[in-house]
């Protein structure tokens, strides 16, 4: 296994910081990494200006090579937070305890004040998922009654499969969009894409 770069300093680095946080290490540690998680086309629409793109999908299939490139001071952030904290879990498991979540994501940085780069315009995966759950739900309700009561069932898949999610902190239904065109973009890094990038930097 490859042996991660950490100090002691940093063991005790704390699991979720704000925005202020964020602005005020950047201007104070040079060896500071910021890893975004979300989708290519959240990540083309907003993101903060010098972050590293690793999706989280890839992260997830190669926590250890990519935590092994990683330094020791590292922030990981998404929209809003909880798909950042999966990564932190993911890159704690191989041994990097060091990593930091944005808390309120890009969004709360951006409002911040903090240096973002904006590009064309895109819904977040979290609304995504807002939004094809409530429309699931809908069809089920009306369907169990104009068409059959069993589409009824539909509703409570949904209902059954958001309470996992919230019991568990992960969401079955945002990897599957996160997986969707509209969701990738022309510049959607690889695993060996990512890596090398981060290479550059460690």
């Amino acid at each position: 296994m490859t042996s991660l770069k950490t100090t002691n300093a940093l063991d005790t680095a704390p699991k979720s910081i704000d925005a202020s946080t964020l602005k005020a290490w950047e201007d104070n540690h040079d060896d500071l990494m910021i890893i975004d998680v979300r989708s290519g086309a959240e990540f083309d629409a907003l993101h903060i200006n010098g972050s590293y793109h690793v999706p989280l999908a890839l992260l997830s299939e190669h926590t250890e090579e990519f935590a092994a490139k990683m330094g020791t001071r590292v922030v990981l952030v998404c929209q809003s937070g909880n798909r950042a904290e999966q990564a932190r879990k993911h890159l704690d498991s191989v041994g990097l305890a060091s990593a930091s979540v944005l808390s309120g994501g890009v969004p709360a940085y951006a409002a911040a004040g903090g240096n973002v780069v904006r590009g064309r315009g895109a819904w977040a995966l979290e609304r995504q998922v807002r939004m094809t759950a409530g429309s699931l739900v809908l069809a089920g309700v009306l369907g169990s009654k104009f068409i059959s009561p069993k589409l009824g069932l539909i509703a409570g898949g949904i209902g059954a499969g958001l309470t996992f999610s919230a019991a568990t902190n992960s969401c079955a239904m945002g990897q599957m969009l996160s997986k969707m065109p509209w969701n990738r973009s022309a510049n959607e890094p690889t695993a060996h894409q990512a890596l090398k990038n981060l290479d550059a930097r460690a």
